[in-house]
């Protein structure tokens, strides 16, 4: 089980003074929060890809290339790359770049993204989102395994004898998650590749999400990969801690309130009553977390967003104190006792290149 935290980059002024920090100090901020996540001994760091104020994050393998030159241990990854208004070849040859930077920690979540208007600023039509979705992936993964490629599609030009440069390191490609929060025709396409499905679970109820994630592992089992239980699965989350829960709901109350994405919507007890935000006592945390496994299944990866409404960045580390010196020890451990021996782990560098061995072995033997 996979534990880390992902950021959306947003630049919202903090509530309590009206102070809202500059694109530099908000960029400075998620390199610092990525290596507290180190330091606090989480496993991911992921961030997100947008192209319009008030958010920051438009080139992650940027970002990603200098937190990997600072950390040691941290998983890479992205809580969505746009695989609609990017160009797969430049997908591809970025994150295998920062594959070889990173010695194989790099990972990423595929996603259309929930901005609109980025479509034309790409020369896109959002109206082909879903097309573009399948259609860009389908180039994509051929371009890390074939060395050579001939394509034709109907949403770029098309590709002659095209090598993509530098090759995935070991041959191997980076593990790729398909994030949705609402497209069950995304969800297919995890599974019918074989890949991991990740699901926002923030915004929605759980039956949402079960739906959607239900859908994706009998598709998964469907398509030869594995049983059900055996597919790949990642949540989001959502989580405010304090020692005591009335201290923690009264500090969040004013950051929730006023944030752009939920904001003068729901009350704060709503929200955590229809939706898995966590405002309350690290118990607390742990107990909802646990509860998640219930409604979703044996699952690999759990991310939480922490970095966003405005809170400042010393707030953040002191969560992420929370978050690595009480939370997630006990995660591990429950979640480890409860997992039955024949659901994989999540997926790393080290776990592809073993089994893609294990595989050319086998296909050695049958010779």
């Amino acid at each position: 089980m996979q534990f880390g935290i992902f950021s959306v980059g947003d630049v919202t002024p903090d509530p309590t003074n009206g102070r809202t920090p500059t694109e530099h100090e908000r960029i400075k901020a998620m390199v610092t929060i990525a290596l507290k996540a180190e330091e606090v001994g989480l496993d991911v760091f992921a961030t997100g890809e947008h192209h319009n104020p008030p958010f920051v994050p438009s080139s992650p393998t940027t970002m990603l290339g200098y937190v990997a030159a600072r950390t040691e241990r941290l998983i890479l990854s992205t809580a969505t790359t746009l695989i609609t208004t990017n160009d797969p070849v430049k997908i591809a040859e970025d994150f295998a770049m920062l594959q070889h930077l990173a010695d194989g920690r790099v990972d990423l979540m595929l996603g259309r993204g929930n901005t609109g208007p980025v479509y034309p600023w790409f020369g896109k039509d959002i109206r082909d989102g879903i097309p573009l979705a399948i259609e860009n992936y389908n180039l994509l993964h051929r371009l890390w395994r074939e060395d050579v490629v001939d394509w034709e599609g109907r949403h770029r030009t098309p590709l002659q004898g095209f090598t993509s440069t530098p090759r995935p390191l070991d041959g191997v490609p980076p593990f790729v998650w398909h994030g949705s929060i609402r497209s069950p025709e995304i969800a297919e396409q995890a599974a019918y590749y074989g890949d991991g499905f990740f699901a926002n679970n923030i915004f929605w109820p759980k039956e949402h999400f079960q739906r959607l994630i239900g859908l994706y592992r009998r598709r998964y089992e469907h398509y030869g990969h594995g049983s059900a239980d055996q597919a790949i699965v990642g949540l989001g989350g959502q989580v405010f801690m304090r020692k005591n829960s009335q201290d923690a709901v009264r500090e969040f109350r004013p950051y929730f309130d006023n944030a752009p994405v939920y904001g003068h919507g729901p009350s704060l007890e709503d929200f955590m009553a229809q939706t898995p935000l966590t405002v309350g006592s690290p118990q607390q945390v742990i107990d909802r977390t646990l509860g998640f496994r219930e409604y979703f299944g044996d699952y690999q990866r759990q991310l939480f967003l922490m970095d966003h409404a405005g809170l400042p960045l010393k707030t953040v580390l002191e969560q992420l104190d929370i978050l690595g010196e009480e939370v997630v020890p006990v995660l591990r451990k429950e979640f480890a006792a409860l997992r039955p021996a024949h659901v994989p782990e999540a997926p790393t560098h080290e776990s592809l290149l073993a089994a893609a061995g294990a595989k050319a072995g086998e296909a050695e033997a049958a010779r």
